[in-house]
């Protein structure tokens, strides 16, 4: 029964795209893992909408994953994962791992002066989910926060090189408050900002740490199969699946980049709910 447990997919999904970045880390650390992705094309971004709604779209979004009979379930989402992880929790009876904790765990280990930048979305920063965690998990650190909104259509359009002008030019007029704060330890707390890590690099300088969210939940994803006994044995490469709820081709234009691979198979689902 385990053995049969440890064959089922893991079940991940996100608003769009973002969360490719959490199925590129997971397929480095777990190539033998089936994984199976959703992207709520339909209503991204969910970083404007209310707490109800977010968690509804969560909610909407794990029914469908669980009827492809996954053994875990990842929200790649910081906003989902701020606002709807303790509901899905709560209403599921499966593991289910998201974005923030790892990233705050990650932050606070690595930290040697205990302050930490935390860079975001707006309604990340604003739900001070990775403020409240990392302050649970050690109180005596001092946090400091920036909203980079623009870095989500930059990554997304491709414009994300450290050689790229616009890329630097708008990751140093974000960051550069942060240059000067005595942080040793920056959280990239969305699932994009990965796909700039360069840039953001070639600006903070050498010094700082970067945690990198997607491949803090991986190596949270790998441990919790463990724990469950559910890892899959195979021997043989896991096969990803990838469901959208609307605009299959431009998700899969601007996946592929995400992946680091081409990604054509892209199905479409119909979930949205009034």
């Amino acid at each position: 029964m385990v053995e049969t447990a440890a064959r089922k997919p893991i079940g991940i999904f996100d608003s769009g795209v973002g969360g490719l970045t959490v199925v590129k880390e997971v397929r480095k650390k777990l190539p033998q893992e089936n994984i199976i992705y959703l992207g709520d094309t339909a209503r991204v971004p969910y970083g404007t909408r209310s707490a109800r709604t977010v968690q509804k779209y969560a909610i909407s979004n794990t029914d469908f994953l669980l009827t492809q009979d996954i053994k875990l379930l990842v929200i790649a989402c910081n906003t989902a994962s701020a606002i709807a992880y303790e509901t899905l929790k709560g209403a599921y009876g499966l593991p289910i791992i998201d974005v923030v904790g790892p990233g705050a765990r990650a932050a606070v280990a690595a930290s040697q002066t205990k302050r930490i930048g935390i860079i975001g979305t707006d309604g990340t920063i604003l739900s001070g989910a990775y403020q409240k965690e990392i302050l649970k998990l050690e109180p005596a650190c001092s946090i400091v926060t920036r909203a980079c909104p623009l870095f989500v259509p930059l990554a997304e359009a491709g414009w994300c090189d450290k050689n790229d002008e616009v890329a630097l030019l708008t990751a140093r007029r974000y960051l550069e408050p942060l240059m000067h704060s005595g942080i040793d330890t920056l959280v990239l707390g969305c699932t994009h900002y990965p796909i700039l890590k360069d840039a953001i690099r070639a600006v903070m300088g050498p010094d700082i740490m970067l945690i990198d969210s997607a491949e803090e939940t991986a190596c949270d994803v790998r441990q919790m199969l463990d724990r469950q006994h559910i890892l899959n044995d195979s021997t043989a490469p896991g096969t990803s699946t990838f469901f959208v709820t609307d605009i299959p081709h431009r998700f899969a234009e601007t996946g592929s980049r995400f992946l680091g691979r081409e990604l054509s198979d892209v199905s479409v689902v119909d979930i949205v709910q009034a």
